[in-house]
């Protein structure tokens, strides 16, 4: 990667920023921070309120059944999380490949924002589960296009040297999202404003995102055409030469499937077993969000620091893991609300130090120091993938559990809880890595 000195830094910048392909400013411009993580938090508000709180009461409110209603979310988050898998990576392949005299990135901001903001309004006003199927599919589509074209210009606005700093603060956004999102519902009470207000607010950030951006401008199109081939290939690994990447890669899948499924179904869980009405179990959310959110950032610096100190990744992620399936065992059998929040706590405990650890950790067996990118990517899958799984089986798990003395949600958070654990024992497959 090239730097600019400031002189040739200006000569590169017109209205529409860096025509240069890769090159950077010395220092990102002023106002890209703020807008980046801005439009970060909005993303995060926008898509992680509906999947924390207020997409389980819309398909409640237009399902004639609990049975029905767990049926239907689950089915609605699996597909919408498939199209977000395959979104993200694809809206910033093609965004690389954007030739706009307004830019590479800007395009894809903007006009991801306003689809996703008519998906959202589709959604509050929906009365068929359908109409909720294909909305929140197009929705996934365009914030994920959002994000991917946003972050994308983290390496053509900040030199190297400035990258951890800017990348630290962003990786903020997610939880303060979480938590902007289960605040703002306390005060919204209908499925039209639950869904809108976080949109519009996600996209007037992403409008002031757009206007500070300088952005890049590709003037020629690749000589190469981009092909379906290219991009799945893009995300093959072998597992067989790489068999220390191939066991990272699962581990974190099977952490990730007992993570997966906490958030989603928490709505149901607090109004079915512990009776609380809707607005009662929004504000116990805010609650268990926010003792999760300070475990988590408690626990991720101090177990990266002490990984570093000891030498050691395989013990840690292993101990997270183990934490978590604690924390899931905690709240499967919880007998009071107050329980449901510490169990809460102890799965943020060990969640936060798995996210740190578990990503140095991968970072020391990527197969290919020329592909970090991709295979990172590759990564990513195993984060995604979970959410899409997880919620898609959880209506038969949860049907199935009924059927026993346990219940059908105990019984749905003890599978995430072993599958959980199988996760934790198998980092130790991994040999490359102390």
């Amino acid at each position: 990667m090239t730097e600019l000195s400031p002189a040739a830094t200006a000569a590169a910048i017109g209205t529409t920023g860096i025509k240069t392909p890769g090159t950077t400013p010395d220092k990102a411009p002023r106002g890209y921070l703020p807008g980046l993580a801005a439009v970060n938090f909005g993303v995060f508000l926008a898509l992680l309120t509906p999947v924390l709180v207020s997409m389980a009461f819309k398909v409640q409110h237009i399902t004639s059944s609990a049975a029905e209603a767990t049926a239907q979310l689950g089915l609605v988050m699996g597909v919408g999380a498939l199209f977000a898998l395959i979104a993200n990576p694809l809206a910033g392949r093609l965004s690389d490949r954007t030739t706009s005299r307004w830019g590479m990135r800007r395009p894809w901001v903007l006009g991801g924002s306003l689809v996703a903001l008519g998906g959202f309004a589709l959604i509050g006003a929906a009365t068929s589960i359908w109409v909720v199927l294909i909305a929140w599919c197009l929705v996934q589509t365009a914030m994920n296009a959002v994000l991917a074209a946003a972050n994308a210009t983290l390496p053509d606005q900040v030199p190297v040297s400035g990258r951890g700093k800017v990348s630290g603060i962003v990786g903020l956004t997610t939880p303060l999202g979480i938590l902007g999102g289960s605040f703002l519902v306390n005060f919204l009470s209908d499925d039209f404003s639950r869904f809108f207000v976080p949109a519009l607010i996600a996209t007037v950030l992403a409008v002031l995102f757009v206007l500070v951006l300088k952005d890049r401008r590709l003037d020629e199109k690749p000589a190469q055409r981009f092909t379906i081939g290219q991009f799945f290939g893009s995300f093959v690994f072998n597992p067989r030469k790489h068999p220390d990447f191939g066991w990272t890669w699962l581990t974190k899948f099977l952490v990730m499937f007992g993570y997966a499924g906490i958030a989603t179904f928490l709505p149901f869980y607090l109004t079915e077993k512990f009776g609380l009405d809707e607005q009662a179990a929004i504000a116990t959310i805010l609650v268990a969000n926010l003792a999760s959110m300070v475990a988590m950032a408690i626990s991720g610096p101090v177990g990266g620091i002490l990984s570093d100190r000891i030498g050691k990744r395989r013990p840690f992620v292993s101990i997270a893991g183990v934490i978590m399936v604690v924390g899931l065992v905690v709240l499967a059998f919880a007998p009071s609300v107050p329980v449901v929040l510490v169990a809460q706590a102890i799965i943020g405990l060990g969640a936060g130090s798995f996210f740190s650890v578990d990503l140095a950790l991968a970072t020391q067996v990527l197969p290919n120091p020329a592909d970090t990118a991709k295979d990172l990517g590759v990564l990513n899958i195993a984060n995604a993938l979970p959410q899409s799984i997880a919620p898609a089986i959880a209506p038969a798990i949860i049907a199935f559990g009924a059927t026993t003395a346990l219940g059908g949600y105990t019984v749905y958070y003890l599978f995430g809880a072993l599958v959980a654990l199988a996760g934790a024992v198998l980092v130790y497959r991994i040999k490359g890595v102390k």
